[in-house]
């Protein structure tokens, strides 16, 4: 009583259950791909430096937690 066949089988069958890899397939080159991911991250740079300059009374500084005023 070989269990070879089962197996090869159940493999199978997992893997047709298994989603498709996502790979790369972006219709990109491997420079367009660059350019975007370096745009993105400019942007995320500048995100971040404008919220730290403009956005630090926003953010809640030292005393204006939700637990300001407690001991």
């Amino acid at each position: 009583m070989t269990r070879g066949d089962q197996r090869e089988r159940d493999r199978q069958r997992a893997q047709a259950r298994r989603p498709a890899a996502k790979g790369r397939d972006d219709g990109l080159t491997p420079e367009q791909r660059r350019e975007r991911d370096a745009k993105a991250l400019q942007e995320k740079a500048a995100r971040k430096a404008a919220q730290a300059t403009g956005g630090a009374d926003a953010k809640g500084g030292k005393g204006a937690g939700k637990n300001a005023g407690k001991k």
